[in-house]
């Protein structure tokens, strides 16, 4: 499994990357499909592409127009190449527009301003791409300010939206087809049927990879790149990442992986003790807690922007590994060369390309501390057996590994801790505290209410703001927070979670009660796009 430009023993799905903020997710349905995906820059050469033997190739969306001068576009000779070689093409969104536009047709900016959201197109009486589906009408989810208005000699329009605009077309003499629509998120219906009848009813490509490959993979891959007497360093978060990680390095390295729990000041109530008692008793990871806590606060005092946080976090991060490895080199009689951490690659995705990565088109949502964050100087060699996967793949991989299922199914908690959810000034009028209790009675409500592994992730964020309200007789001016909860597949995208109104009421009434100094709570709907999951 690689995206630098290496062949593979599997079938290859090939995704040139154009910068949509989706294309990982085609590149994950692809996964879920039982395939071999890879991801290239969209504007790889010809040899690279070449050097991947691709089975297929999709061509992403993105935030270009293609009749704009100097927008990104295959190389030359890419469709000769495809052709010459029976390998077929998929363009989704700005790709479709790509087709159209290179091989002779004509794009233009949409008459009616654009297309966004969830949307209704009609398909056509016969077409390869939708010969599976019986209704003539499907909700699709657009997102594009362009459409094509004449199709290339050969192609035909194969569905239209109610506004007229052509969204899919398709060309089986030549092998090239395209979705003007996403069909790789969830808002779309039989989005994911789309993408598997085109890749094994139309480009035949075969359901050869798993993740027990991938484990197999990863520790012949370690073992190789430390050798038999370097050390390593984990970052453990207590998340499922970072978890599953230190016990597949730790099962090819043994004692000469050492791991680290940083209490940044930064976690749930009670969050230190209850992870070390798991790592103790039930993982049997040996782990080093150090608190970093008052350093930490110091260091973000007054910092009020997201990117800021996150990268002051990340550098103290590494200052932490860094005392730690001089302690461990001391008493080693040498220093640990790795570091292991949990990085998915939604955190590569979501955070600016690292040097040399090859990902040059994509738009920066937000740095994680163990990606953008990290500083210039590392002094580590990093471990990133799951920079390449999936949150649920790396719990398919846990479970691999006999990681308790308890574990594997805590909801996700963003390395940046609470920083990321109290928005402004962490350290100030105890906003953190305050938070740890709203967020210990809304989790704990949904346990009890026996939702919890109905959801994805939920939490509770400090709102910057203060409200008049009425308690015990008296007018209070009170804090604001708010709760978010989100079902999804793999954190890409989300929809917020439907709590009856009782479930509300309850926890509201449990919040304005227990915690004193919050007098309102509301509750957060909005779907991801067009938020994320966290507030910062």
């Amino acid at each position: 499994m690689t995206t630098n430009g290496t062949t593979s023993h599997h079938a290859v799905v090939l995704i040139l990357d154009y910068g949509s903020q989706y294309t990982q997710l085609i590149t994950r349905r692809v996964r879920e499909l039982c395939m071999f995906s890879m991801l290239f820059p969209g504007d790889a050469s010809l040899d690279r592409i070449k050097s991947a033997s691709p089975h297929v190739v999709i061509l992403s969306g993105g935030p270009n127009s293609v009749h704009v001068e100097g927008s990104p576009r295959v190389p030359e000779g890419f469709f000769e190449y495809c052709a010459e070689n029976k390998i077929p093409v998929l363009g989704i969104c700005y790709g479709m527009q790509m087709i159209t536009h290179l091989l002779g047709g004509e794009v233009k900016p949409a008459v009616h301003g654009g297309e966004y959201g969830r949307m209704p197109m009609d398909i056509a009486p016969s077409s390869q791409l939708f010969d599976f589906i019986s209704s003539t009408t499907v909700n699709v989810w657009m997102s594009h300010g362009d459409e094509a208005v004449k199709l290339p000699d050969g192609f035909s329009a194969v569905a239209r939206s109610h506004q007229g605009s052509i969204v899919a077309i398709e060309n089986p003499q030549r092998q090239i087809y395209g979705f003007q629509f996403h069909p790789e998120v969830m808002h779309t219906e039989h989005g994911l049927e789309m993408i598997k009848h085109y890749l094994i009813g139309i480009a035949r490509v075969p359901a050869d990879w798993n993740m027990g490959q991938v484990l197999g993979e990863q520790l012949q891959k370690i073992a190789q790149q430390v050798g038999p007497e370097e050390h390593a360093i984990c970052a453990l978060s207590g998340g499922v990442d970072s978890t599953v990680a230190a016990t597949l390095v730790y099962k090819v390295l043994g004692d000469r992986l050492h791991c680290v729990f940083v209490d940044n000041g930064l976690l749930r109530f009670n969050e230190q003790q209850r992870v070390m008692d798991t790592f103790k008793n039930h993982l049997h990871l040996p782990v080093t807690c150090v608190d970093h806590s008052k350093v930490m606060l110091d260091r973000l005092k007054g910092l009020t922007d997201p990117e800021a946080k996150r990268k002051a976090i990340g550098a103290e991060f590494i200052e932490v590994f860094k005392n730690y490895a001089s302690e461990l080199e001391q008493k080693l009689g040498k220093k640990p060369k790795f570091l292991v951490q949990g990085t998915l690659y939604p955190d590569v995705i979501e955070s600016c390309p690292p040097p040399g990565s090859g990902q040059k088109h994509s738009h920066t949502i937000k740095s994680h501390h163990n990606v953008g964050g990290l500083p210039k100087d590392l002094q580590f060699t990093l471990i990133e057996p799951f920079r390449e996967l999936f949150k649920d793949e790396v719990r398919a991989v846990g479970r691999l590994l006999g990681v308790p299922e308890q574990f594997i199914k805590r909801h996700p908690f963003p390395g940046p801790g609470l920083a990321v959810r109290v928005l402004g000034d962490v350290t100030e009028d105890s906003k953190l505290d305050t938070l740890r209790e709203v967020d210990e009675i809304f989790v704990n409500t949904i346990r009890e209410y026996g939702l919890y592994d109905e959801i994805w992730q939920a939490f509770a964020v400090f709102l910057p703001v203060k409200a008049v309200g009425v308690q015990g007789d008296q007018r209070t001016h009170s804090h604001v927070v708010a709760l978010r909860a989100v079902t999804s597949a793999d954190g890409m995208t989300a929809d917020w979670y439907s709590f009856t109104p009782a479930f509300l009421r309850d926890v509201s009434n449990r919040i304005c009660n227990k915690v004193r100094s919050v007098n309102r709570v509301v509750y957060d709907i909005t779907s991801k796009p067009p938020g994320t999951i966290e507030w910062e």
